[in-house]
């Protein structure tokens, strides 16, 4: 969902939008009570969206490797001289709207509690878990996540910050030796196949980034590949990679990255990333998709709420409620990226915003006491 610096590239916003509305109605498809309810008008969009609408993930990860290497590598040489710098700015990035979205989620689900029990719910927090929030270790600390899917967060800022450590490394090397300027795209390539072939085909290093690295690898191969003089040559290897790696074990989630891989490889390479073919609200869709897919779960969840507990138990009234609940996710990311995500980094935002997700669990942790 978040890019390195904000998309000029019609085409890639377009798919983040596409994406990000997936990822809100398979979370709408599996939480909540209104789906269960409206299941007899739709069964087979429900079903599909709980099995497959999760597999956008891994194209957000390939999109994020791609922006990243045209940034910090736009050559295929890496240009990355400050990794605590560029590490730390990537950080506030991610953390300042995040925050935002999930003290708004503490308050929706202590309202939700009210309405209904459901197990969509999740508990009022504790303070080790709202810390464990906001350095991005919910997951590694085995904390209940406060909000749906904010897991790929941490996830997202472990994939960059590797990154950052491979090519402040190739740097290092090719500054020191002239004829060592490959060294970023083996390192890359080896961790790329490792992921691929060994990570990635064992759950136990699923809440790490070498469990994802295989996507968002083949994100930064690609970029270089459309750029590189032999682009034919690596266009093959990359294909040939993914191929091999789903003879070894076929996964839905890899072959949907190797698609998406090629295609932003050939959007690349035959100019179609810049040029102006969406309508705009796709294109802005996909600017707010960070910010709609922090929020979507926290609006949801009320809405979910408020039907179940004030409306009558029938299929079209809850069809509506979760049109109605998109809707009300997109406008409420949109704001969210007009307020925080858009806006420059200040001092305030960084003591206002920890600030008050703190108080706010703390205050919920009372109020469930």
């Amino acid at each position: 969902m978040k890019a390195d610096h904000p998309s000029r590239m019609p085409f890639i916003d377009a798919l983040k939008a596409i994406c990000c509305l997936l990822i809100v109605t398979h979370h709408l498809a599996i939480y909540g009570p209104m789906s269960t309810i409206a299941y007899p008008l739709i069964p087979g969009l429900i079903d599909w969206l709980r099995e497959y609408g999760r597999i956008a993930v891994q194209i957000f990860f390939v999109i994020a490797g791609f922006l990243s290497a045209a940034k910090l590598a736009p050559q295929g040489l890496s240009v990355v001289t400050n990794p605590v710098g560029l590490i730390q700015k990537r950080y506030l990035r991610l953390i300042i709207p995040y925050l935002a979205a999930l003290t708004l989620a503490i308050g929706c689900a202590a309202l939700a509690r009210v309405w209904m029990n459901h197990e969509s719910i999740p508990s009022a927090p504790n303070f080790f878990q709202l810390l464990s929030h906001i350095f991005l270790l919910h997951d590694l600390l085995n904390q209940e996540v406060l909000s749906a899917g904010i897991w790929y967060v941490a996830i997202d800022f472990q994939l960059f910050a590797l990154l950052i450590l491979v090519l402040w490394i190739s740097n290092q090397i090719q500054t020191r030796y002239s004829g060592m300027q490959i060294m970023g795209l083996l390192f890359i390539l080896s961790l790329t196949t490792i992921s691929l072939f060994f990570f990635n085909r064992d759950s136990y290093w699923d809440e790490t980034a070498l469990y994802f690295f295989g996507s968002y690898g083949l994100g930064v191969l690609i970029y270089w590949a459309s750029i590189s003089q032999h682009r034919v040559f690596w266009f093959v290897v990359l294909i040939a990679l993914t191929f091999a790696a789903l003879t070894v074990d076929f996964r839905l989630r890899i072959a949907a990255a190797g698609c998406v891989m090629l295609m932003l490889g050939l959007a690349r390479h035959y100019d179609v990333l810049e040029k102006k073919w969406v309508p705009d609200y796709l294109s802005y869709l996909g600017r707010a998709s960070y910010s709609i897919f922090l929020i979507h779960f926290p609006i949801s969840l009320v809405i979910n709420a408020a039907f179940f507990r004030f409306l009558p138990h029938q299929p079209i009234i809850h069809l509506i409620g979760l049109f109605l609940a998109i809707g009300a996710s997109l406008g409420g990311g949109i704001l969210l990226f007009k307020w925080l995500e858009a806006r420059p980094v200040t001092s305030r935002m960084r003591i206002l915003l920890p600030t008050g997700f703190i108080a706010c669990g703390l205050l919920a942790m009372l109020g469930n006491g």
